[in-house]
């Protein structure tokens, strides 16, 4: 097995399951944490990415579809391709990653980390990737700190962009984006003014 990434919570390999070829994202054990619960936290993590990429995969949205789950292990089929936060003059690409988001709220699913650095662009079309702080829900507040992400790592025309493909698809853009206003007004989350 190769390493493709590795991050704070699990290293995700490049191999093969029964011929197929896969990625596997395996969380790491924390030794700080107690073993139990650790095992406890790493499985309930696990468990519920697994979950999410499989409803994602469904809902017809470009993101790594579920081969199997086995305990603190994720098998899902290879995105290949660079990151959005790599490719220069990607304006166009935006619209579609403001509807790709739409459709993940519509399918009641909130990214957690919703960036560039989680859009992997393959043939020009782009994917979400990165399910580990996902969650199911239909909180506006949710998916606004979904589009504040978004805001926060996007120039403004980029960002302005993405907008309109999520208005275009989100059925509750409206509400969203009245709830990302609020959340803007608060001290700690007012982002930067864009360019």
């Amino acid at each position: 097995m190769k390493v493709v990434a590795e991050g704070a919570e699990a290293i995700v390999y490049d191999t093969e399951l029964d011929g197929i070829k896969a990625f596997m994202k395996r969380r790491i054990q924390k030794k700080y944490r107690i073993e139990a619960m650790d095992t406890r936290i790493r499985t309930k993590r696990s468990r519920n990415e697994a979950k999410i990429i499989a409803i994602v995969s469904k809902a017809g949205i470009n993101a790594p579809k579920l081969i199997m789950f086995d305990g603190y292990d994720i098998y899902m089929s290879p995105v290949n391709g660079r990151k959005l936060a790599e490719i220069s003059g990607s304006l166009a690409l935006f619209g579609k990653v403001g509807a790709m988001l739409g459709k993940l709220h519509n399918a009641g699913v909130v990214h957690g980390d919703y960036t560039p650095a989680n859009i992997i662009v393959d043939n020009g079309d782009p994917y979400v990737i990165d399910f580990g702080l996902s969650e199911m829900t239909n909180a506006a507040e949710e998916k606004a700190f979904d589009v504040l992400l978004m805001k926060r790592s996007a120039a403004k025309a980029s960002y302005l962009r993405f907008l309109e493909g999520y208005k275009s698809e989100s059925s509750d853009a409206k509400v969203v984006l009245e709830r990302l206003v609020i959340v803007e007004k608060r001290g700690r989350y007012q982002s930067r003014t864009l360019t």
